[in-house]
């Protein structure tokens, strides 16, 4: 064998092996990723959950306090009275 086929054969079986190794780096990279988002969409929906079940508390806890306080809106204009 020639030493410029020898050379040849070298540099194509280095190239297949790099974008081998490429693609397998590359697809466990993708997954790692994919699955760091399925995680954080998790997280999100918990505390989208639990922000929920604040709020419903709250409220049910503003309708108590409405039966036993007379509470009116601070925002509104009252009539003056001539």
């Amino acid at each position: 064998m020639s030493r410029a086929a020898k050379l040849t054969l070298a540099g194509t079986s280095l190239f297949a092996a790099s974008t081998v190794f490429f693609v397998h780096y590359s697809q466990r990279a993708e997954k790692t990723a994919m699955h760091a988002g399925v995680v954080r969409d998790m997280q999100n929906q918990a505390a989208k959950r639990e922000r929920q079940l604040d709020f419903e508390m709250q409220r049910a806890m503003e309708e108590e306090y409405k039966k036993i306080q007379s509470v009116h809106d601070s925002t509104e204009v009252p009539e003056k009275t001539p």
